[in-house]
């Protein structure tokens, strides 16, 4: 199957895994515009995943129901996404045009946040940008660690795919936290020689995240230091780092 990405709105991305016979499974269709207009051209959906109720990620949906009456909408168990006509939750796996999508558990960014994931592709919604992660709107320092933990823990050659193109603007934030690693140096170059050329700078690989994203390192000494020279004191643990970092990037002008 290959990969699709279609930009919406001002800096989202849907994602779509298509199979030669154009059969597809759309990951969070905010818009259902851009997946209208390829299924115009061939694409057809058979699957919709979502990955949290935030409307830039379902809103779609519906109009896509309309369209396609036998379209499975798969979602995790929450009942601010009412379209769903599947569950699923942490651990569990669903399969969908010829796909195994295992399903991850990641509070933080929203309570009920899932993210989806196959041998070749992690689809994170709102919990993992390139060099950054979502706000906390909801979930604490300390889910937001072990939800960010648990990504990073898994096979390091998937292709991060994610909710929105931020990664320029978070290597500003992720640059002053981390300024002498070389690799997200390299990244912010490329980032930045990717937009000039209005291409997306995903996916990418989660190898390449945890090298270069600082809220994926809390852990090195770097980020804690870095972490600890803003909060001006001395920082307890991984946790105390997560949310000094986050809290940082909150208020972050460059």
């Amino acid at each position: 199957m290959r990969l699709m990405t279609l930009p919406a709105f001002a800096d989202n991305y849907i994602w779509c895994l298509v199979g030669d016979d154009g059969t597809a499974v759309v990951v969070d269709p905010g818009d259902a515009g851009p997946v209208l207009a390829a299924a115009d051209d061939g694409l057809r959906p058979q699957a919709i995943l979502l990955t949290h109720h935030h409307d830039d990620h379902i809103g779609g949906v519906a109009a896509l129901q309309a369209r396609f009456p036998d379209i499975r909408v798969i979602a995790p168990q929450e009942s601010r996404i009412p379209l769903a006509t599947e569950r699923v939750a942490d651990g569990e796996h669903v399969q969908a045009a010829g796909r195994m999508f295992h399903v991850v558990s990641v509070p933080g960014h929203t309570h009920s946040h899932v993210a989806f994931h196959t041998d070749e592709h992690l689809f994170s919604g709102d919990a993992l940008f390139s060099l950054g992660c979502g706000r906390l709107f909801e979930g604490t320092p300390s889910q937001l660690l072990g939800s960010l933990s648990r990504l990073a823990s898994l096979p390091s050659q998937l292709l991060l795919c994610c909710g929105h193109e931020y990664t320029v603007s978070n290597a500003v934030f992720a640059r002053h936290v981390d300024p002498a690693n070389v690799a997200l140096r390299q990244r912010q170059e490329e980032a930045l020689a990717m937009r000039r050329d209005d291409r997306p700078t995903l996916p990418v690989s989660l190898a390449t995240e945890i090298q270069c994203n600082p809220f994926l390192r809390t852990h090195t000494a770097p980020v804690r230091a870095a972490v600890a020279a803003f909060l001006g004191r001395e920082v307890n643990d991984d946790v105390d780092v997560m949310a000094g970092l986050r809290h940082w990037k909150d208020g972050f002008r460059a």
